[in-house]
């Protein structure tokens, strides 16, 4: 198991509590139940409520994939 790994399982969504994904592109985490994006600065996860971006349908589908959609 990689540092990711092991990071994704202790990380949630600081308003639903949830576990959060890590998409392809290593940018941001997101929630894909709540379509919120929480941004990665300098390898920091900005995980407070108010850091969450809400993202479009076709920033939806790129971050989770069609199985979520």
């Amino acid at each position: 198991m990689d540092t990711d790994e092991t990071l994704l399982r202790i990380l949630a969504c600081p308003l639903d509590k949830g576990p959060l994904i890590l998409p392809a592109g290593r940018d941001a985490l997101y929630n894909p139940r709540l379509r919120l994006r929480y941004p990665i600065v300098d390898g920091v996860p900005q995980l407070l409520p108010s850091s969450g971006l809400r993202v479009s349908a076709e920033e939806h589908e790129r971050y989770a994939g069609p199985a979520e959609a």
